[in-house]
């Protein structure tokens, strides 16, 4: 077998791989997308390939089941469902992990013929505002800059993302673009992020202010004559209202600074470089996105791109980048709950009747669904009797998760097909195996419209499956087979295809009618290729839209849409003062069943953790690491604390990937409000009031086992694989037992009772070790003395599971701070891809007086792979130079 071409599974860059027969995994140089480049968590992909706590089999009621069981199931039980409750009753809800082949399966199942609206999608967390803000600009969800603007424009504006971060393949373009033309960049973002490394103005704004920034630009480039009036007469409407809102909203640079928190000079700089920069492109991310007024964030941008006629020409227009591997593949085919398939609308009757008559679905939806929020909600209410959860975790990624989680147990009957087990799937009656990445065939569609193949290269393991098929063999269980004769992925690509044409004579914008007859080995053959694609058009490197500009509305104008600033639906009081922000780190993915398997992926942040600024740190008596609970009005949670200069004061930042299975503080999200876009209906996951308060710590302690269970009980716990163990991280508010109930204790958290123990109750040192067949299983050092050394995890983990010498246990068991295994003061590591540490780079900067990020790659050779780690660098590099 040859390397087989693929796309990488993670964000909405749409980066092309190399997957070699062995599992080797490198960067395609032939794909436009990134040209060989990877990031961190895609140069590590081969590492999560392994088979190890893969779903194999179908279950039922917790017990396993064949294929036809489950699926006869399935489809009996919807039946009955809707017999009784009407289609209404029924729900699915999808990922951006779905590969497009799934997606319009699954779309077509409940919409054609269901019948009902109810399905939705992850997507709606992260980029349904973008969604509604470009139909209601465009008339079409349609992104019409491709990603040449990167590297063209003279002004780049970022809003709302950590890039460096989130987007790494995409942040090094625009670094290499910065150097070759001296690109302005500014950040926009409440945080400093290591984005802000090459920021030449860094905008720290209040949460949630973006519309109030963006309204005082419009105004102030109108008042200073800065608007192509040419374009705005000709190609637009609605300017004379956009402009009356802002004015109300915003008006001058003064009002913005109040409401924004910004000094007045940095909005002015922004707004001198934005008016007289005409090569500029506004890319945003999920900091717009994810609130209750995105969609007016959204809008509010494009406004200022059309005031300018700065659209669908080189290096410049409004830039939606997606987070998903196939958000943009889920909105073409209707994922979303008020989208119909091929960017047709429920706001148009001809649309329904046309989706209708191409489908021959006589019970097409005729109105929008629930979206996410509303539809756990109504499972919650009873409304829903039945849902089918594919390929995502809600009850660790929803906002007020424990609500969520409540839901999934009150309803009655839930299916879910995952590759991996879940805090979703343990919810579930019916559980299907899904194939994963590598073992499955379809299409992907990237920020930029750019559609990808993804392609197999193994096998799916045990009687794993692709969805496409689950879902098509429910169907037809259910009577439609007819309307589901697919054979293989390539039969549903030329149909969705088929229908992006169909009737449309150039009114929607989202065309691929060129592939609707694509054969068997073309499609298995298909390069890279950015739509609108119609039939005829023989050029497959269409680009840039708008630029003509025509848009896809009625009277081919773009809207511009009225904003006005509204602060976030909950505001923080003196019940709870704080703004808390969730987000992404650099080496992790949603909620991590596939990168926290990886243990090199762990070791840039190996724990969840609170950042709030050192001044409010110093005011609740917090330092590194201390133990701080914090509350909102939906949940509690304890994380470690991690004073940060980048953050605003009254505003804290935690990571949203670290679930109940890898830490006792559970999912961020179970904080999290649920007030939601009033358009959209994207949740707001950026503020939610919250409080504080310090937690002490009365003993630490480090477990190492080879199960991966957290301990549960009243003190904090994360876990971190080390190697093929498991390594728990503890910290405990409330006393240990006395000496005499201790072994008890630990026999509960070891996984059974200890059969070495060493009890210094003086000097409040506990050691436990328990061993199987003469292995050592797991052990626990247990510590009341804040200056005493628990062991190193690294050192001990290589031994769980060996028989040991004499002299290893001894060791294992020394009490004396020199013979112990203690561990140098560990340093977190920068480089993921050579495991590089923040020690290492500040020693050899010390050493060799290094001074650029290329010395040090030539000397440790970090940020010579996938570059992830260069932003981190530089920042080192400052420092130091600082300290000098």
């Amino acid at each position: 077998m040859n390397d087989i071409r693929t796309t990488c599974p993670y964000c909405g860059v749409g980066c092309g791989v190399i997957a070699s027969p062995e599992g080797i995994v490198r960067g395609d140089p032939a794909h436009p997308a990134n040209a060989g480049r990877l990031c961190s968590k895609g140069s590590a992909i081969a590492d999560t390939l392994g088979h190890d706590g893969r779903l194999l089999k179908p279950s039922v009621a917790g017990r396993d089941a064949d294929w036809d069981e489950a699926l006869d199931l399935i489809a009996e039980r919807f039946r009955r469902i809707i017999a009784e409750h009407g289609p209404e009753s029924i729900a699915f809800y999808a990922s951006g992990q779905f590969l497009t082949e799934d997606y319009y399966v699954a779309n077509k199942l409940m919409k054609g013929f269901i019948g009902s609206a109810n399905i939705d999608t992850n997507s709606r967390l992260c980029m349904a505002s973008s969604v509604a803000g470009h139909v209601r600009a465009f008339g079409e969800d349609v992104v019409p800059g491709i990603y040449e603007d990167w590297d063209e424009a003279d002004l780049v504006v970022l809003v709302g993302g950590n890039t460096a971060w989130c987007h790494p393949v995409l942040y090094q373009r625009l670094v290499a673009a910065r150097a070759r033309r001296g690109t302005r960049v500014v950040v926009i973002d409440p945080r400093r992020t290591a984005t802000c490394e090459i920021a030449d103005l860094h905008l720290p704004l209040a949460a949630g202010t973006d519309v109030a920034l963006f309204d005082g630009l419009l105004v102030n480039m109108a008042e200073r004559g800065g608007f192509d009036m040419g374009f705005v007469d000709r190609h637009t409407s609605g300017i004379a209202g956009a402009l009356e809102a802002a004015g109300c909203s915003a008006g001058d640079i003064e009002r913005v600074a109040s409401i924004t928190r910004l000094a007045q000079a940095d909005i002015a700089t922004f707004y001198d470089w934005f008016l007289g920069t005409e090569r500029t492109t506004t890319i945003f991310s999920q900091g717009v996105n994810q609130s209750s007024a995105g969609t007016d964030k959204v809008n509010a941008i494009i406004n200022c791109h059309l005031a300018t006629g700065r659209i669908g020409r080189p290096g410049m227009g409004p830039f939606s980048i997606t987070g998903q591997p196939n958000a943009m593949g889920g909105r073409e085919v209707g994922g979303l709950a008020n989208q119909l398939a091929a960017h047709m609308s429920f706001d148009r009757p001809a649309d329904i009747d046309r989706v209708g008559r191409f489908w021959n679905a006589l019970s097409i939806a005729q109105r929008p669904g629930l979206k996410a929020v509303e539809m756990f909600d109504a499972m919650l209410d009873g409304g829903i009797k039945a849902i089918w959860i594919m390929a995502t975790n809600p009850a660790a990624s929803m906002p007020r998760t424990d609500r969520v989680r409540q839901a999934l147990e009150r309803c009655p009957f839930v299916v879910v097909s995952d590759c991996w087990d879940t805090d979703t799937t343990a919810r579930a009656h019916v559980v299907l195996p899904a194939a994963s990445w590598g073992e499955k065939e379809g299409t992907v569609t990237n920020s930029e419209r750019r559609i990808s193949r993804q392609r197999p290269f193994r096998d799916p393991p045990g009687e794993a499956r692709a969805d496409w098929w689950m879902l098509t063999e429910v169907a037809r269980r259910m009577g439609w087979s007819d309307a589901f004769p697919y054979r293989s992925p390539a039969d549903i690509f030329r149909e969705h295809a088929a229908l992006s044409a169909f009737e449309n004579d150039g009114r929607r914008v989202f065309d691929i009618g060129a592939l609707a007859d694509i054969t068997d080995e073309a499609y298995r053959t298909l390069e890279p290729v950015r739509w609108p694609l119609p039939a005829g058009d023989n050029d497959p490197a269409n680009g840039r839209l708008f630029g003509d500009g025509i848009f896809p509305t009625e009277d081919g104008r773009a809207r511009f849409v009225p904003t006005r600033y509204r602060p976030p639906v909950a505001a923080p009081d003196r019940k709870r003062p704080f703004v808390l922000n969730t987000g992404r780190v650099r080496d992790q993915w949603h909620t991590m069943t596939r990168t926290g398997r990886v243990p090199r992926l762990m070791s840039h942040q190996d724990e969840p953790y609170l950042d709030l600024h050192p001044r409010d740190a110093v005011r609740l008596g917090l330092a590194p690491g201390d133990l701080v609970r914090i509350e909102t009005a939906h949940g509690t949670a304890v994380l470690r604390a991690r004073p940060n200069e980048g953050q605003k004061p009254g505003e804290v930042f935690a990571p949203m990937h670290w679930t109940d299975r890898f830490g006792s503080s559970g999912p961020v999200d179970r904080l999290v409000t649920a007030a939601v876009d009033p358009v959209s209906g994207q949740p707001e996951l950026k503020a939610t009031p919250a409080r504080l308060a310090p937690v002490p710590t009365l003993w630490r302690g480090l477990l190492l086992s080879q199960t991966d269970e957290i301990p549960r009980d009243d003190f904090y716990c994360s876990r971190i694989p080390v190697g093929t163990s498991h390594a728990f991280e503890m910290r405990g508010w409330s006393p240990l037992p006395d000496a005499g109930a201790l072994s008890a204790w630990a026999r509960d958290r070891l996984g059974g009772a200890p059969d070495a123990d060493l009890l210094d109750a003086r000097r409040g040192i506990y050691r436990f070790a328990r061993f199987v067949g003469g292995r050592l299983q797991s052990c626990l050092f247990v510590t009341q003395r804040a200056n005493w050394p628990l062991p190193d995890r690294a050192s001990i983990a290589p031994l769980i599971g060996k028989i040991l010498d004499e002299e290893t246990r001894d060791t294992l068991f020394a009490v004396d701070e020199s013979a112990c295994m203690a561990p140098p003061k560990r340093s977190r590591t920068v480089c993921s891809c050579f495991s590089v540490s923040v020690a290492e780079i500040e020693k050899a900067i010390a050493a060799g007086r290094l001074s650029t990020v290329a010395e040090i790659g030539a000397t440790l050779r970090c940020g010579t792979s996938c570059g992830s780690c260069i932003p981190e660098l530089e920042e080192i590099l400052r420092d130091a130079r600082v300290a000098a």
